[in-house]
């Protein structure tokens, strides 16, 4: 694996900190803050992370990052004036100082050689050009989900992570939660019985937005925030920072809508739980509903079924905004089976039993499941209680975090898989040895996205 540009920065401080000192021959006060004494840690052994997207997602990972006694933000970087500077004050006011730098651009931040990993949480369309610059620049990397707007895009950077040696962390959260790794265990080690079914949903992609033009809002660069994006007039509430009126999170153009902005976080448990069944060519088929008025064009709600050559399936709905009998698929019939659901999860069933799990807990049939321990020589998956934290020490290690890139893809290639397949209204079979459709052109021509030049990888 190539060495890191930062591992070789800390060693070159510390060499030149014992020359330095070698070097007085006077009395010379040091700050026991400075030695990493005191509960502190030394400024040479500090990851650097500098932050490219700071809005409500950016900042709130951003915080996380802060909250860390071994990181340290010395950069953020926005398109957006406004976020920009509330993130640089949050930063100086966390540190009580005035050192934070700002950027514009990211690929000023990306030069900088003091920069160890950076925190990608821009618009979707964004995501993977940064982070192939940031790992050709040396950097470890956290990615915001969804990965890319397109599969191509995902296999370009697992290509590059693979090849610079980068630690990278997906967004997806959840794998840092003891409630999901214990679900995804139960299922791994067979306590249900052998698995035949997962049954995930996710809310839906809001319908409408504004198709009249508007003036781009003051200090927003509006060109820079398209990039790659094909060229459209800015229209109300498009890069809104509020998440009820924004319209680019479920525009075409920017992003797949909910079927991955929300849904990659339950289909990636469904990976992690599932993962030894998922294997081999997969058939994929479904159906979706689109809103057809407004620049808001990505599925509103959908039915997706995948076909594992193993027989396993994967059931993957949405919750529309308004859950009723006009729904695609009623999600009412797993709430009866289940006891609760919210707007979103994942459940894996199997021959002697099931087992539930989102972000308010766990539930299973039987329920002695719930009371039962994963013993020394089962399965024991990757344990991370913070995400964040998780990155860091596998930074200093140089190991795999809990969702490495090649992990990431997994669930992010389902999410592509059911766009194509509603936007077509067919069953397509996946092979995931070539990482193609067979036999249909139509299909993998879809696997590819056009960018807007000068933008390109």
């Amino acid at each position: 694996m190539p060495q890191k540009k930062n591992i070789n920065r800390r060693q070159f401080l510390k060499k030149a900190t014992t020359l330095a000192a070698g070097a007085i021959a006077f009395p010379y006060v040091v700050p026991s803050s400075a030695l990493g004494k005191a509960g502190s840690i030394a400024p040479s052994n500090r990851i650097v992370v500098g932050c490219i997207g700071v809005g409500s997602q950016g900042s709130g990972v951003m915080y996380d990052f802060l909250a860390q006694k071994d990181a340290y933000v010395e950069a953020v970087c926005d398109v957006k004036a406004d976020m920009l500077e509330a993130a640089r004050r949050r930063v100086n006011e966390h540190y009580q100082s005035s050192g934070c730098a700002v950027y514009h651009d990211f690929r000023e931040l990306l030069a900088r050689d003091d920069i160890d990993v950076v925190l990608i949480a821009t618009p979707d369309h964004w995501h993977v050009l940064i982070a192939l610059a940031a790992a050709k620049a040396g950097k470890d990397i956290y990615l915001e989900k969804p990965m890319g707007v397109s599969l191509t895009e995902d296999q370009a950077l697992r290509d590059a992570v693979h090849h610079y040696g980068t630690v990278f962390q997906f967004g997806t959260q959840q794998r840092s939660s003891s409630q999901f790794r214990f679900a995804c265990e139960l299922a791994r080690n067979g306590r249900i019985g052998k698995l035949h079914t997962i049954n995930v949903w996710a809310p839906g992609s809001v319908p409408g937005g504004s198709a009249k033009p508007a003036p781009v809002p003051e200090g927003l660069d509006y060109d820079m925030w398209l990039g790659p994006a094909p060229f459209t007039p800015y229209t109300e509430n498009r890069c809104s920072p509020d998440g009820t009126k924004r319209t680019w999170w479920v525009t075409s153009d920017y992003t797949l809508g909910f079927i991955s902005g929300w849904g990659v976080h339950p289909l990636d448990i469904a990976v992690w739980g599932g993962a030894p069944e998922l294997t081999g060519p997969v058939e994929v088929e479904g159906t979706a509903k689109f809103s057809t008025e407004g620049i808001c064009d990505t599925a509103t709600d959908w039915d997706v079924i995948f076909t594992y050559a193993s027989g396993v399936r994967i059931h993957y709905t949405a919750v529309p905004i308004e859950n009723n009998a006009d729904a695609v698929y009623n999600n009412r019939a797993w709430e009866h089976r289940y006891g609760r659901t919210t707007s979103h999860g994942t459940a894996f069933e199997g021959t002697e039993g099931w087992v539930h799990v989102d972000r308010h807990g766990l539930n299973a049939y039987p329920r002695t499941l719930l009371d039962s321990l994963i013993k020394p020589d089962e399965l024991h998956l990757c344990k991370s209680y913070n995400h964040v934290r998780n990155l860091l020490e596998c930074v200093k290690t140089r190991a795999e975090t809990v969702c490495p890139i090649d992990e990431a893809i997994r669930a992010d290639t389902l999410c592509h898989l059911s766009d194509i397949t509603i936007r077509l209204n067919r069953k397509l079979k996946w092979d995931p040895a070539t990482e193609s459709f067979v036999k249909d052109e139509q299909a993998n021509r879809m696997l590819k996205r056009a960018m807007r030049s000068p933008w390109h990888f």
